[in-house]
């Protein structure tokens, strides 16, 4: 009991001088949208570590893809350009 009581300050009508202090927002609500910017940005965070597993894992066969197609473009131009030889007339 060592707390000073309020001081109200009232007019002979019942009015207060001055406005009540706006309360301010609750802890608790304070706590939620914490906790659901925690869990937003900790779903980005697993959203993009798994984006970048996928691609981890997709990358060693787009590489290959490519080398193929490359190979195959050089070879079927190797076979077009041995087969015209063949056909210049002399």
């Amino acid at each position: 009991m060592n707390r000073v009581p309020p001081t109200l300050d009232m007019l002979p009508d019942g009015r207060f001088r001055t406005a009540p202090p706006v309360a301010g927002v609750p802890l608790s609500f304070k706590l939620l949208v914490g906790a659901i910017l925690v869990a937003v940005v900790a779903g980005s965070v697993a959203i993009a570590a798994f984006a970048l597993w996928v691609l981890s894992v997709m990358l060693p066969v787009l590489v290959l893809a490519g080398v193929g197609a490359w190979a195959a473009v050089r070879f079927r131009r190797w076979q077009l350009l041995r087969g015209a030889r063949h056909l210049r007339p002399l």
